[in-house]
């Protein structure tokens, strides 16, 4: 999802790491043997990054350093500022949503799981103005959470940035979902599109109850590469 840009972009030379205890699944290969990248490097983190921005005996310098990570690789990207390009400096996204009496609570509670799931400092919140829907999905993520294969991370996420937020309207949702400025906001109720021009900041915007995140991430498209921590204010995602 980076490299494609890249390509668009005319760069001549591309190259990809992959963190050493990782197994490099074969659809990484294919993928990057249709997009002509011939260098890919086993080495991952803070050193990474530090790799491509100064070189090494066996790694060259590089120009521009894209793609997300965890917070070392953020902070490493943030120190390196000025010394390479880079695309965004994005920590731990977030995933909001704002639904109503039509959503489905198994549903968002699985949404809001999976991106606990992502990171420790990853933030899952939903904005609703239908408490019995609140309570519900509460409910389901307490649920869910005793047979979830990524337990205590996701605990983890849940109990420091896990929120429900009970409203007094959709104008009032929307109003927190723009003062937040989320990197992806799920847009839960009847009609999103009805609001839709009214969401002034989000990286993404997945439309419908039937719209989780993985879509975005795996299959519909945009960049899972998105502005985090309030700078979808200033800044858009990682363009293909």
């Amino acid at each position: 999802m980076t490299a494609i840009p890249a390509v668009v972009a005319g760069v001549p030379q591309i190259v990809i790491t992959i963190p050493p205890q990782q197994a490099l699944h074969p659809a990484v290969l294919v993928a990057a043997q249709e997009l002509g990248i011939k260098e890919i490097y086993r080495m991952g983190g803070a050193q990474a990054i530090a790799a491509f921005a100064y070189g090494t005996e066996t790694v060259a310098a590089v120009d521009v350093i894209a793609g997300s990570g965890n917070i070392y690789v953020t902070l490493a990207k943030k120190l390196l500022y000025g010394t390479v390009g880079l695309d965004l400096v994005a920590v731990s996204s977030e995933l909001m949503t704002i639904a109503d009496a039509t959503a489905h609570p198994s549903y968002i509670a699985a949404d809001l799981l999976a991106q606990s799931a992502s990171d420790p400092l990853a933030a899952a919140i939903l904005i609703t103005s239908d408490v019995t829907l609140g309570t519900k999905v509460a409910l389901e993520v307490h649920q869910q959470l005793e047979k979830y294969q990524h337990s205590l991370s996701t605990q983890k996420a849940i109990a420091h940035f896990g929120l429900i937020i009970i409203v007094a309207d959709l104008k009032e949702a929307i109003s927190l979902a723009n003062a937040f400025a989320p990197s992806h906001l799920a847009l839960a109720i009847e009609d999103p599109w009805a609001i839709l021009e009214q969401i002034r900041h989000a990286g993404t915007i997945l439309l419908g109850a039937n719209t989780p995140k993985a879509v975005n991430s795996y299959s519909a498209g945009p960049t899972a590469v998105q502005p985090s921590s309030g700078s979808s204010r200033y800044a858009s995602g990682f363009r293909r």
